[in-house]
């Protein structure tokens, strides 16, 4: 008898949404939008990715307030002019079979901050000399500056945090009227919502600080609202920051309370990640999980306990590079989805080279066909040459 074929490849549904496989890409900020716009640029990122074999495909990170962005160059959903170009991506990820999915985020104090590759840092009058880059107004739980020199953020009222709340509704109606299938809430990484849940950032003496129930208000409010205009049939995420990896802060033990309320409010995959307001400014963009100690597969730990002790399907993701390993969380019960981000970035064919490495794949039926076809005469001729060839001089695949 044939053994059954790897989880990793396994169909499966969330709601009434059906998924083909279990990979997802992650979403992965590219600081390429301009004035919030997505372009032919994304367009072609994501395609590849989509013709790769991914089930899921997530846009990066995009903004719900143009004061949310974490810089100029961030994707936005502020305004009904951005459904037009994003329908577009999310059309074209259907047409290859894989669920189009979307990250709403606000950036709160970590807002007006500089691309990665220029430094990550605030956005200051050089940057606005130099390159026309002005910094602007940012909010937060507490008017405390992310880091020495940062900005000093305004904290947020009763009344604007409502806005912040409408802005959430808003922008995940339009990603429903964009056609994405799944909408992410990003409560991780140091940014708004996780500015409220930390005890880190949240001093607040109101009812959205306080003790842990207070500072996990506002991401259940969201939620609720986000849940409310999402279509019954389609699922929605929550991204957290399972730990903040840092004395008397945001712990595992905490997450798995907000990932049951998560639950309760229909939320359907919580996302496991961690870190992002422990360290400098500069290391929390560049790499958000601050000094938390990392291997292969570091943040599993925090989905499987997520899953078995809440109940809510999780996604696992951080240094997940090898299939075996993927197959092995899904195997062992640890997460329901694996996600990839950095891993496809090298890789856009990962699913590919997964059905080789875990099914012994050797034919090309499950890549597109306009480029199976030639593949299928390729590769014979290469390993025949390679058997020709002495080994130090043999040219790579």
């Amino acid at each position: 008898m044939s053994s059954p074929p790897p989880m990793l490849f396994s169909p499966f549904k969330l709601r009434e949404l059906a998924v083909k496989n279990r990979l997802c890409i992650s979403p992965m900020c590219t600081y390429s939008a301009v004035g919030g716009f997505v372009s032919d640029w994304h367009l072609v990122h994501l395609g590849q990715h989509a013709l790769g074999g991914a089930g899921i495909i997530f846009v990066e990170a995009t903004a719900v307030e143009e004061r949310g962005r974490i810089t100029h160059s961030d994707t936005g959903l502020w305004d009904d002019k951005f459904i037009s170009p994003l329908a577009r991506i999310a059309s074209f990820l259907r047409s290859q079979g894989v669920a189009p999915a979307i990250q709403l985020a606000h950036a709160g104090c970590k807002a007006s901050a500089q691309v990665p590759w220029r430094g990550a840092s605030y956005l200051s009058e050089v940057d606005a000399q130099t390159r026309g880059e002005q910094s602007w107004a940012t909010v937060s739980s507490t008017a405390q500056p992310l880091d020495s020199g940062w900005h000093t953020p305004h904290a947020l009222t009763i009344d604007e945090i409502g806005d912040v709340v409408s802005a959430w509704r808003a922008a995940a109606e339009r990603a429903k009227n964009a056609g994405f299938d799944i909408v992410e809430i990003h409560a991780a990484h140091g940014y708004l919502l996780h500015q409220f849940l930390s005890p880190l950032l949240n001093k607040r003496a109101d009812g959205y600080g306080g003790d842990r129930e207070g500072r996990m208000r506002l991401t259940l409010e969201v939620v609720e609202t986000v849940r409310d205009v999402w279509p019954k049939t389609l699922p929605v995420f929550v991204r957290l920051s399972a730990v903040d990896g840092a004395a008397s802060s945001w712990t595992l033990e905490d997450s798995v309370v907000l990932a049951k309320e998560l639950k309760a409010r229909g939320v359907d995959v919580v996302d496991c990640s961690s870190g992002g307001l422990v360290g400098s400014g500069v290391a929390r963009e560049v790499e958000p999980f601050g000094s938390l100690s990392r291997d292969f597969g570091f943040q599993v730990p925090y989905a499987a306990r997520i899953r078995n002790e809440a109940g809510v399907a999780t996604m696992a993701v951080g240094l997940i590079v090898d299939p075996h390993h993927a197959e092995r969380i899904l195997q062992e019960g640890q997460a329901d989805i694996i996600a990839i981000a950095r891993s496809a970035l090298f890789h856009p064919y990962w699913m590919k080279y997964a059905a080789r490495t875990l099914q012994n794949e050797r034919a090309f039926e499950s890549w597109p066909t306009e480029y199976g076809f030639w593949l299928e005469k390729w590769e014979p001729v290469v390993e025949r040459l390679r058997g020709r060839v002495p080994n130090d001089v043999q040219p790579s695949s």
